[in-house]
């Protein structure tokens, strides 16, 4: 069975591209690229996952990420932090040393805005293009091929990423100058913090009153309290299933960037920083891998 969603895609003309980290999103972003025909090289540090990769969607398979980005118009990259980003683009098997004058460098990590200017500018003095282009969707967005993309870089960069992005993502939007990518989903991280503690109180209270919480988030769901989350993870939460989705280590490293900078910003965040907390007690109930809907235990 495939690890990608069956659908349609634009058409465009065939690229040479790289991808980097095929971790939960990676896999499935690289494998809707070579369906959309485009010849994709990747690298994973795990070499068995990369091979098992190029068994499904062929490409090639590379040792080291400079190996992997020679030759490539555009090097995509999906990995866990600002460190893991460092190591994957600089020094002498970075991506950055093997990408040639002119090729283009897509970040999807949710990493810090600093990494990312921090990576643009390096990337310019060697002639290259770095586009932050952090993603929301999950990993149900990237099997379906639907992401939504927020960028932060060069216009003409973008303008040249975009039609190929189109093969994983539904929203592919340029936010600003470098940077800005990654603070638009520092954003979207905030919402869904505040969104996901009032809908596990929701049904906590519900579920107390001796509702029956489905027919409840059936009913609420037609109203202003709609949302996503509600949508997607309303019934799972009243089942106690949280087996899925994006786990709450990821959703902690999210939050501590959007703390930090809040910090360097001035920006005010009492909610998102008590979630945050809610989060580490999540942790401490042996949940690192729970779905980030997973707040509602603390409440049972």
């Amino acid at each position: 069975m495939t690890s990608i969603a069956e659908r349609t895609y634009e058409s465009t003309p065939a690229r040479k591209v790289a991808f980097i980290g095929l971790g939960v999103m990676g896999y499935p972003m690289a494998g809707h690229l070579a369906r959309a025909g485009h010849s994709v090289t990747v690298y994973n540090r795990s070499s068995a996952k990369a091979a098992t990769w190029v068994a499904e969607f062929g490409g090639a398979h590379k040792p080291t990420p400079r190996e992997a980005a020679q030759g490539a118009d555009i090097v995509f990259a999906c990995v866990g932090n600002d460190d893991d980003l460092r190591a994957i683009t600089l020094g002498a098997d970075g991506a950055f040393a093997g990408m040639s004058s002119g090729a283009i460098f897509v970040d999807h990590t949710t990493a810090s805005a600093d990494v990312a200017r921090e990576l643009y500018r390096a990337a310019k003095t060697l002639g290259l293009s770095f586009v932050d282009a952090p993603v929301s969707g999950g990993q149900a967005g990237a099997v379906n091929g639907q992401l939504t993309v927020m960028c932060g870089g060069d216009s003409a960069a973008f303008d040249a990423v975009k039609p190929v992005a189109f093969a994983f993502s539904r929203a592919f939007t340029l936010m600003g100058e470098s940077g800005a990518g990654q603070l638009t989903k520092m954003v979207n991280q905030i919402c869904i913090a505040g969104l996901v503690q009032g809908l596990s109180e929701a049904i906590a209270f519900g579920q107390k009153a001796g509702l029956d919480m489905n027919q409840v988030l059936d009913v609420i769901g037609k109203g202003a309290a709609q949302s996503w989350q509600l949508d997607n993870r309303g019934k799972t939460m009243v089942a106690d299933k949280f087996d899925f989705g994006f786990a709450v280590d990821w959703m902690r490293k999210d939050l501590g960037l959007v703390l930090d900078e809040a910090k360097r910003n001035g920006a005010r965040l009492p909610v998102t920083a008590l979630v945050d907390q809610f989060y580490a007690d999540v942790q401490a109930m042996g949940g690192n891998r729970f779905d980030t809907s997973s707040l509602i235990k603390r409440l049972k």
